[in-house]
């Protein structure tokens, strides 16, 4: 569980700060100076510090550069009575990770303390480089032996120590973001900020103004100065996840910050000198994209310093049982499921046959689901998603269209293993819910809302018969995220079905 360190004067707002972080499942302490802030870092080591910028007897500025001193990496996150303070920009500029002012909007500081947490992982997760099957896979994410991911440990040894960018190329799911980190981990600038930024994920200006910085008044709702992640990250790495999905205005910039290492905020006149490694991912053909015009050649050129193209799991088949069996120590781990021993061999099978379009995101996900319905010792075929079960095939490729089927008929006291996962209905997420808590489990936010989202995008993608763009409008996001989706949560798009539509008619 994340450790989240609030240090503010304010009782109440302390008190206020730990009843909304632990109701999201992180836990809080807190204190009310800056020296006893200062040895709670060093004792406890949280994962985020929340901060007041005005404290006792001493400037938050001055606590910042204190918890640098302990430890680079630490997100700090000030509050500041003040939005259009000058000290808050000063105290962005120094490297915090962001700042929120009061009163309070507690949902949104939420969000920032989650982001802030991923941020912290995304610094901290050590990466497995190592081909040695007896390394400890307690939390090295970056798992495999075989002669495809060798390649790309090899690679990583060759560039990571230069400044040069970096271009990684997969299949959503494969891990990029892994290899991301490894190139970060293994340069000189490891105790400097990594932050990484999912183009898809973000509408064009905003996207713009997250990565540059805006000025006061340069856009409608821009009501004080932004400092940017190329900023913020000054002497680090900054990860661009999905750059195929950047706008042309967002690419020209981009590519002159990679030329001269120089920028302009938005709305601004000012340049700004800055040194990052940029280190950038997509699935995405860029070249098609060139000769379509929807990607700048030039920028391809830079981006391209080197290469690193991350294989898909079916060309990988050798590192499956691995994998399995590092995604099933840390299932057993964060789902409290320490009873069960391993996997049949006949589910092995299934899953050794199984085309994994998801690649290894949809493996973490499928072990996942498996533990959470086992309810014996042994994980057998029965407990796993039912979409790995129909779709198994001994050439190993995947079967399945888009087939969205319909839950069987179930009793009123159905219970959250009888439930299907992959499609509920209020019953089934009530009772989903129920018996997690029953379970004592501590990840039941993210298995909610991984059920509620996975149903949400396949239900608007059907009703839009497939269409991309519609189904984008719809539910108010990009149409790179709704890409992400697709390929997250395995949905294919071979038919076009209605929700009211039986297979087969």
């Amino acid at each position: 569980m994340a450790l989240v360190l609030v240090v503010d004067d304010d009782r109440s707002l302390r008190h206020m700060l730990t009843h909304s972080l632990e109701a999201i499942g992180l836990q809080v302490i807190s204190t009310a100076t800056a020296e006893q802030g200062l040895a709670l870092v060093s004792e406890r080591q949280p994962d985020v510090v929340l901060l007041d910028i005005m404290l006792p007897g001493r400037s938050g500025l001055d606590v910042l550069r204190d918890i640098q001193a302990v430890d680079r990496r630490l997100p700090v996150i000030f509050v500041t009575a003040d939005s259009g303070s000058s000290t808050a920009i000063e105290a962005m500029q120094l490297g915090a990770y962001d700042y929120v002012s009061k009163p309070l909007d507690l949902p949104q500081l939420n969000s920032l303390v989650q982001a802030a947490v991923d941020s912290r992982r995304l610094m901290s997760v050590a990466v497995a480089l190592s081909a040695d099957s007896t390394a400890d896979q307690s939390g090295k994410l970056f798992v495999g032996r075989s002669a495809e991911i060798l390649e790309v440990f090899k690679a990583i040894g060759r560039v990571a120590a230069q400044d040069v960018p970096v271009l990684i190329r997969g299949e959503s799911g494969t891990g990029k973001e892994l290899v991301a980190q490894a190139l970060y981990q293994h340069s000189h600038r490891k105790n400097e900020p990594f932050m990484a930024i999912n183009c898809a994920a973000l509408p064009d200006t905003l996207l713009e103004s997250e990565l540059f910085g805006h000025e006061k008044g340069s856009f409608t709702g821009a009501d004080r100065r932004r400092i940017g992640k190329f900023e913020q990250c000054h002497g680090g790495t900054i990860f661009l996840d999905e750059v195929g999905d950047m706008a042309p205005i967002v690419q020209g910039k981009v590519l002159r910050l990679l030329q001269d290492q120089r920028f302009e905020r938005v709305g601004g006149n000012e340049t700004i000198s800055t040194d990052v490694r940029v280190i950038t991912a997509t699935n995405r053909p860029l070249e098609e994209m060139v000769e379509e015009k929807t990607f700048r050649a030039d920028l391809l050129y830079r981006l391209n310093g080197m290469t690193i193209f991350l294989p898909p799991l079916r060309h990988r088949r050798d590192d499956i049982p691995l994998l399995l069996k590092h995604f099933l120590a840390r299932a057993q781990q964060s789902l409290n499921k320490l009873h069960i021993e391993g996997m049949s061999p006949d589910c092995l099978e299934i899953l050794m046959n199984y085309g994994w379009p998801g690649n290894v995101r949809e493996m973490q996900s499928v072990v996942q689901q498996a533990v959470l319905n086992a309810i014996g010792p042994i994980i057998i075929p029965d407990f796993l998603p039912r979409e790995v079960t129909q779709n198994s095939s001994p050439d190993g490729e995947h079967q399945s269209t888009w087939k969205e089927q319909q839950p069987a008929s179930r009793p009123t006291d159905a219970s959250p293993t009888s439930s299907d996962p992959q499609h509920p209905t209020i019953a089934d997420l009530g009772a989903f819910i129920e018996g997690q808590l029953k379970s004592k489990s501590t990840d039941l936010y993210t298995s909610v809302l991984d059920r509620v989202e996975r149903y949400l995008f396949t239900r608007v993608l059907q009703e839009t018969n497939g269409n991309q763009s519609q189904a984008a409008e719809i539910l108010g996001v990009t149409r790179g995220k709704i890409r992400d989706r697709i390929a997250s949560f395995n949905i294919s798009m071979e038919r076009k079905v209605r929700a009211d539509t039986k297979v087969g008619e």
